[in-house]
C-alpha cells in the first residue's frame, strides 16, 4: 500500500478510535489533520485524476467526510454539517462506477434533507430531492423527510411531533428535536394571536406536551411574557407588547403616483 495511503488509514483509525470513546475535541483535531492529508490524493475531486490507488483513495476520502458528518450532528454544528456535506456530496453524485455505493449514503442524504427542512430552506428542499433517483425515494430515510415536509406543509403538527419517536437513524434526533421546537414555537404564535388565553390543559394538548411541567419550562423558557394564573395562560401581555405599525399611506401614495407618471412616459 502507498505510504500517504497507510498513514491517512492510521490516522483515521486514531480518530475511529476517539470517536467510539465519545472525545469528541480530540477527533475534531484529528479531522483537520485528515482534511489536509486528503489534499495530496488528485484522485480525489475536483481532479478524478486516474491513479493506482484512486479507488481506495476515493473509498477511504468518502469514509472520512461520511464520519464528519456525524461528528458534526454530534457536536450540534450545523455550520460544519453544512461544509462536510457538501465536500461529501462528489463521492455520492460523482463517482458511480468507480467506486461501490456506501451504505451511509441514503441516511446521509436524508439527514441533509431534514437539515433543510428544519432551516425553512424548502426550495433547496426539493432541489435536492430532485438529485435523488427514484429508488431513493423508497428508503425509509428519505421518505421519513419527504413525510415530515408534507406533514409541515399541510399543517399537520402532531405528525411531525409523533414522527420523533420513529426516527429510521439514530443520527436525526438532533434535528427532530430542533423541527418540534420550530413546530412548537409556530403552534405558539397563532395561539397568542388567537386566543385571548387558554386553560393549562388546552395550551398543554395544542403545544403537544405530556405534563404540565414541561408547559410551564417551555413558557418560562421560551414566552416569558405570557402569563399563568388561576389554571390558565393568558397572551394580553404578549399582545400589548408587541407594537402597532403604522401603515405609510402618503408614502404609498406618492410612489403609486411616481410609477403611473413612468408607465405614461413608456405608453
Amino acid at each position: 500500500m502507498d505510504p500517504k495511503l497507510t498513514e491517512v488509514a492510521q490516522l483515521f483509525a486514531r480518530f475511529k478510535a476517539a470517536y467510539a470513546r465519545n472525545d469528541l475535541d480530540t477527533c475534531v483535531t484529528l479531522l483537520s489533520q485528515l482534511k489536509v492529508q486528503l489534499t495530496k490524493f488528485p484522485s480525489l475531486p475536483p481532479l478524478f485524476q486516474q491513479t493506482p490507488n484512486a479507488v481506495e483513495e476515493l473509498k477511504l476520502a468518502r469514509d472520512i467526510y461520511e464520519h464528519a458528518v456525524v461528528l458534526s450532528v454530534k457536536l450540534e454544528d450545523q455550520d460544519a454539517f453544512e461544509r462536510d456535506f457538501c465536500q461529501l456530496k462528489p463521492y455520492y453524485m460523482d463517482t458511480c462506477g468507480i467506486i461501490p455505493p456506501s451504505p451511509e449514503e441514503y441516511p446521509i442524504l436524508g439527514l441533509n434533507l431534514l437539515r433543510l427542512l428544519v432551516q425553512n430552506r424548502i426550495a433547496e428542499f426539493h432541489t435536492e430531492l430532485e438529485l435523488l433517483p427514484v429508488k431513493a425515494l423508497e428508503h425509509p430515510c428519505i421518505k421519513h423527510a419527504v413525510e415530515l415536509e408534507q406533514s409541515f406543509m399541510e399543517g399537520a403538527y402532531n405528525r411531525v411531533l409523533s414522527a420523533r419517536q420513529a426516527v429510521p437513524h439514530e443520527t436525526y434526533v438532533y434535528f427532530m428535536d430542533l423541527l418540534a421546537k420550530t413546530v412548537r414555537d409556530e403552534i405558539a404564535g397563532c395561539s397568542e394571536k388567537g386566543y385571548d388565553s387558554l386553560s393549562i390543559s388546552d395550551a398543554k394538548q395544542m403545544l403537544m406536551f405530556s405534563s404540565d411541567q414541561e408547559l410551564h419550562q417551555y413558557i418560562t423558557e421560551e414566552h416569558p411574557e405570557w402569563e399563568i394564573k388561576n389554571g390558565s395562560v393568558f397572551f394580553q401581555k404578549a399582545k400589548e407588547s408587541q407594537p402597532c405599525k403604522e401603515i405609510p399611506s402618503l408614502q404609498l401614495i406618492n410612489q403609486t403616483l411616481s410609477y403611473a407618471r413612468e408607465l405614461e412616459r413608456i405608453v
